[in-house]
């Protein structure tokens, strides 16, 4: 124990006690093989591979020398019990990570010692290549999501450099999209981000691409290049005169490309589940262009894309009814502006950035825990006074699990147990410590004896309060602390049906959703998977409440099959995004796909063609995957949703709001 405990010193001790839990191996390895382990589908993109045995084995021990050696023995049960869910334990790593491209493109892949080093790249394909590799790796020594900002902003250069072809650029994107996707991470594909700019940030706009701190194009020559470059600014002399502000154009053909490979999926017509993409909707977005077509063709078919809102988000009604700037909405140039920003107020709880599974360059999440309300909901029913007192001592749990989590991340980072995060990333500070919640509708319904839910508005009302109250608590934990803490509507994936599953053995007549062997809890503060079929009843119901989350949050518009075109999907998402404040959206439409056939609107469990089994693919939380993939829970829910219809979107005229 002391060997292990030796790069720990002082007073970080107090953290860890002696002894463990022994975990029966035998047993470990039977109910992975033979399937009875629940876990096997607790994550969507994990298969039932030999990798995946590895992995879910190796991820017990794991789980439990977090619960015995670095978590307080009140910590461990909190998340036995599953009065909070620690997620990740089955890693020795922080949560996620969003990872400057340009630090990337300009330094190469490199600096680890013993490992294969490249230099930086001067070419399209080259900086796909290191992009691919480094998001793989950097995987390895993160539990979730690695992200990458301004993916078009920063690779247009490569493009206009080696003066590629439409055809030559969508070869490549589509070389790097397959590469993301293959299952090489433990039986899971790298779990992947990458945010689209569209358009020139103001901020990059005079900025000029660099290769080893020098302009990338310092020392070209190339007459063609060069008279290119005069035709779209009559004052550039010299290639080495050239900002980002110069490659709209490469930027348009990057996006055109990307989003015609993602429409298109593999051979089989199954979609690209990696990179998710976040598309920046600006106040300056082209809704007419060629990308916004290409973006909204997709959309309308597979729904690949985050939107982040950048428009309605950024205003706010004052108490005299005033259409006012939002102080606290999350500004484009945000993105970038946290690896730079040395003193942070911590009584202003900021935003992590670029939705829900995507991360603002240099900053992530250290850790995450989700608490249940649900449980909270049934043990202090009709008692707001007592339910806010627990919850406070969950959060407070909650805080202490994730401080130590960082103090124990820190030392193995110091340690050398993550090198190319090391590499890459020069300190945590920037990274937060993340608490969500899960069940909320179930906490209103447990709390009023089923009388009301999250829909009605006394119910909306209490959810406002205790994320209030959260987002309060989160304040005093950085001012404590100085660690940066965001309230985040978690994902929850297996979780949600955890604690579903713990509640019925603990509380039989507990409310819940879903029925049989297929429970859980309506994620964070959403409403029930059933109530409506309209996507603007929807809209309105969680407006005020996704504003409240400073972490990861989203809308998911879940429709009943592919929209009937571009148009059509181009207007509903500017509906949304122009009268609402929310941050984020999908449109997330269900479909098929067969492996002869391809491509299947709607949810089809057989070919009509040639009357063999489809995979129904929709949103498992935030990423497509096939149905058949998900855990019990899920199962469930999905079995359960009433999803939004077109006709409903067509129906409503918002301009005028």
């Amino acid at each position: 124990m002391a060997a292990q405990l030796s790069v720990i010193s002082g007073d970080d001790l107090s953290a860890f006690k002696e002894g463990g839990t022994a975990v029966d191996c035998t047993k470990a390895v039977t109910e992975y093989i033979s399937g009875h382990d629940w876990r096997i589908k607790a994550n969507a993109n994990t298969g039932y591979s030999n990798a995946g045995l590895i992995n879910n084995v190796a991820g017990k021990i794991i789980a439990n020398y977090w619960l015995d050696e670095v978590y307080a023995p009140e910590e461990g049960l909190a998340h036995r019990n599953a009065d909070v869910h620690i997620h990740d334990l089955d890693c020795l790593t922080g949560y996620c990570a969003g990872w400057s491209l340009r630090a990337l493109l300009n330094e190469g892949f490199n600096g680890v010692g013993g490992r294969v080093s490249s230099r930086p790249p001067r070419h399209f394909r080259e900086a796909l290549g290191q992009m691919s590799n480094f998001l793989g790796i950097l995987q390895s020594e993160w539990a979730g999501a690695q992200a990458f900002s301004s993916f078009d902003t920063y690779l247009a250069p490569y493009v206009f450099a080696d003066n590629l072809s439409f055809k030559e650029i969508k070869k490549a994107i589509r070389q790097f999209v397959y590469n993301l996707n293959v299952p090489a991470r433990w039986g899971q594909s790298p779990f992947t981000n990458i945010t689209l700019d569209i358009t020139v940030p103001e901020d990059l706009a005079n900025q000029f691409p660099t290769a080893n701190d020098i302009h990338l194009f310092k020392n070209m020559k190339d007459d063609e290049l060069l008279l290119k470059a005069q035709q779209r600014d009559m004052g550039i002399r010299f290639l080495e005169d050239l900002t980002f502000q110069h490659f709209a154009h490469e930027m348009e053909l990057i996006n055109i490309a990307y989003y015609e490979v993602m429409t298109e999926g593999d051979s089989t017509g199954q979609p690209f589940t990696f990179p998710i993409p976040t598309v920046n909707i600006t106040e300056d977005f082209d809704w007419d262009s060629k990308v916004a077509a290409a973006i909204f063709d997709n959309t309308a078919k597979v729904g690949s894309s985050y939107f982040q809102n950048f428009v309605g988000s950024q205003w706010m009604t004052n108490e005299k009814g005033e259409r006012v700037r939002n102080p606290e909405a999350y500004s484009p140039g945000a993105v970038r502006s946290m690896c730079c920003r040395l003193q942070l107020d911590l009584r202003e709880l900021l935003r992590r950035g670029n939705g829900l599974f995507g991360s603002a360059e240099m900053t992530g999440s250290v850790g995450v825990v989700t608490i249940n309300m649900a449980r909270l909901g049934y043990r202090f029913k009709g008692n707001l006074k007592a339910l806010v007192a627990e919850l406070d001592r969950l959060m407070d749990i909650s805080s202490s699990t994730l401080e130590k989590k960082r103090v124990f991340i820190q030392h193995m980072y110091d340690r050398g147990l993550y090198p190319y995060t090391s590499r890459y990333l020069p300190f945590l500070r920037n990274h937060f410590s993340t608490i969500g919640v899960n069940g909320m509708n179930e906490m209103i319904r447990n709390f009023t004896d089923d009388k009301i839910d999250i829909t009605d508005e006394r119910g909306m009302e209490m959810a406002l309060f205790i994320l209030d109250h959260m987002r309060d608590k989160m304040r005093l934990y950085q001012e404590k602390t100085g660690n940066l803490y965001n309230l985040e509507a978690t994902p929850a994936e297996g979780t949600t049906y955890r604690f579903a599953k713990e509640d019925k053995k603990q509380f039989p007549d507990i409310l819940q959703a879903g029925n049989n062997d297929n429970i859980y809890y309506t994620n964070s503060s959403q409403i029930p998977a059933g109530h409506t079929d309209d996507p603007f009843e929807a809209l309105e119901l969680q407006n005020k409440l996704q504003c409240k989350y400073t972490g990861g949050t989203v809308l998911h518009m879940y429709m009943s099959e592919k929209l009937s075109d571009a148009e059509a999907c181009q207007r509903f998402v500017r509906k949304v995004i122009e009268n609402y404040q929310l941050p984020y959206i999908t449109v997330t439409p269900v479909f098929s796909t067969c492996t002869t056939h391809g491509y299947l609107k709607g949810e089809q469990p057989t070919c009509p063609h040639c009357g063999d089994k489809t995979n129904v693919w929709t949103r498992v939380m935030g990423y497509f995957r096939p149905v058949d993939s998900f855990n019990v829970g899920k199962k469930g829910e999905h079995a359960e949703r009433v999803h939004f219809l077109e006709d409903r979107i067509e129906s409503k005229d918002l301009f005028s709001r």
